[in-house]
């Protein structure tokens, strides 16, 4: 048996064909919006990547901490054969729990991006000379039929990205992991909590302005993908803290009134001085709230670990 696979669920042009959706929908509607997922093509990655690192940015420091520290318990917890890693990425701090499960036999990462996942699997593979990877190119907010693989599961959902989901969308994202969970199987959450106003908009509008390079490269993915003639200095960097929904909130504010052409949609989008367009939220957690959420979703929060600092979370449930 070949230790990679790759197992394409998505259509080959599903990803230009939710771009062209998005966008369309986001920028004809009041207020205008731009979801997160699109900040990553191969230059966005690499923002993210030198954001992990910036000191205002703590989410993966504390979740790296707690992998060290709890990866024994979180293997002894849920004695894992499979480890399913949703929205996978460079599967970078994946490689604290697979140094930690072994009784692992199969990892299958779950990413959108071909390149990510075939990139990701080389590297473990080199260093995990036994282990064998079953990368899935799917979309996992719009519902997942895993492959045959061995019990118990550990379904791994890291970095705080559920806050991307706005409630509605989380409710049904919850629901459809816990479709996936047999019995024995668990999932483990990264969830960052709430905290002082100030530490949350630091992270996310840092001194050295890479956030703010992130947040208008979807700007210039947009440019390339869709030939828009959207110009990244016209528009300013814009984080803050909505206090009622618990959640930070980027937006891009054009600097002047300006028009956009997009012509691959045949669209001309306006925008007065001053208007913004909402590209991620970003939910901050409370560990009542995560537990009343997979509740709804018919799974029980077992175990429940944070870093040393109580910034972030990581949390193990299982099916009801």
């Amino acid at each position: 048996m070949s230790p990679f696979e790759l197992t394409r669920t998505l259509p080959e042009d599903a990803t230009g064909a939710a771009l062209r959706a998005d966008v369309l929908q986001g920028l004809t509607r009041t207020p205008k919006t731009l979801p997160p997922k699109w900040f990553y093509d191969a230059r966005g990655s690499d923002l993210f990547e030198e954001i992990t690192r910036l000191p205002e940015y703590y989410p993966t420091r504390a979740e790296r901490e707690i992998l060290l520290a709890r990866g024994a318990a979180i293997a002894a917890e849920t004695g894992a054969r499979t480890l399913v890693e949703l929205g996978s990425g460079s599967s970078d701090k994946t490689r604290h729990l697979l140094d930690e499960l072994t009784a692992l036999q199969l990892y299958v990462p779950v990413d959108v991006s071909e390149s990510a996942l075939t990139g990701a699997a080389r590297s473990l593979l080199a260093e995990r000379p036994g282990l064998r990877v079953h990368a899935l190119i799917a979309d996992f907010t719009a519902g997942l039929t895993l492959p045959e693989t061995p019990g118990p599961r550990l379904v791994a959902f890291l970095g705080g990205t559920i806050g991307n989901l706005l409630p509605a969308e989380r409710a049904l994202f919850l629901a459809s992991v816990r479709a996936l969970l047999a019995p024995g199987d668990a999932l483990l959450l990264g969830t960052d909590l709430v905290k002082d106003e100030s530490v949350l908009v630091r992270a996310y509008d840092d001194a050295a302005g890479v956030t703010a390079a992130f947040n208008k490269n979807v700007l210039s993915v947009i440019d390339r993908e869709l030939g828009a003639d959207f110009d990244p200095r016209d528009f300013g960097h814009v984080a803050l803290w909505d206090a009622g929904h618990e959640w930070i909130e980027m937006r891009l504010r054009a600097r002047r009134a300006l028009t956009v052409k997009i012509p691959e949609l045949d669209l001309v989008v306006h925008f007065e001085a001053g208007e913004e367009v909402r590209t991620e939220v970003s939910a901050k957690f409370r560990q009542e709230g995560v537990r009343a959420e997979l509740s709804a979703a018919g799974m029980e929060l077992t175990r429940w670990w944070t870093d040393e600092a109580g910034r972030f979370a990581l949390s193990l449930a299982t099916a009801v």
